[in-house]
């Protein structure tokens, strides 16, 4: 942690910047370096020093824009959001927004200093319940982001021929099991190897591993 803290406060309320930087003027190794309505005018004061933490009122109507801004166009900087309320949707949309702490919008004046203190010392300052929300929503947002296994990509008949290629049989083959035209294998057979951007059937059976192959002659009607 750097032996002093500097801190921006961001408020369009003048009565809380004004309160703020007083108190925290008073705090042993804290220093407000300035204050501002909204990003425009903090922005600014960031370029001299760029590894200062901000202190954001989010309760002001354009915090969205003010804290998307400045994590935008100060990346050295922290952001610490004021007055959050202490539910996990909040807590987690802030987090998302790229905010590194939160002071609940019930907390005291010991609070804030704790959590300055916390981030500058490069920790998350979260209680259990909001740390588990946070993980969750990580989680959830890697299997978003996770590709779909190759099979997912192929339709139920996709996969059926697919099943089939792997048991070696031909296209005459496969058309013959299933009771379809060889050409219609043909075009299946084509997209399969399109979905997998794969060039060959063996690579594409490689890649599938073992896959159901239904038994011909149990279904009333054909697929194609």
């Amino acid at each position: 942690m750097p032996e002093t803290i500097s801190l921006i406060i961001v408020a369009e309320i003048r009565l809380l910047r004004d309160g703020l930087a007083e108190f925290l003027n008073t705090r042993d190794g804290i220093r407000v370096v300035g204050t501002a309505t909204h990003h425009e005018e903090a922005l600014p004061l960031l370029q001299d020093t760029g590894d200062a933490i901000v202190l954001i009122d989010v309760a002001q109507p354009s915090a969205v824009e003010t804290v998307r801004a400045i994590v935008q166009g100060a990346p050295g900087c922290k952001v610490i959001a004021l007055a959050v309320p202490e539910l996990e949707p909040e807590v987690v949309r802030w987090a998302e927004e790229g905010t590194a702490g939160y002071v609940p919008r019930d907390a005291g004046l010991p609070e804030l200093e704790a959590c300055v203190r916390s981030v500058a010392r490069g920790e998350a300052p979260y209680t259990p319940r909001m740390t588990a929300a946070l993980l969750r929503r990580l989680a959830a947002l890697s299997s978003e982001r996770r590709p779909d296994p190759p099979r997912a990509r192929l339709t139920l008949r996709e996969r059926e021929i697919a099943g089939l290629i792997r048991e070696g049989l031909t296209n005459k083959e496969i058309a013959s099991a299933l009771s379809i035209e060889p050409s219609t294998v043909k075009n299946h057979v084509h997209n399969i190897l399109e979905k997998l951007d794969v060039r060959r059937r063996g690579e594409a059976a490689a890649r599938l591993g073992p896959l159901p192959v239904r038994t011909p002659g149990r279904e009333n009607a054909p697929m194609v």
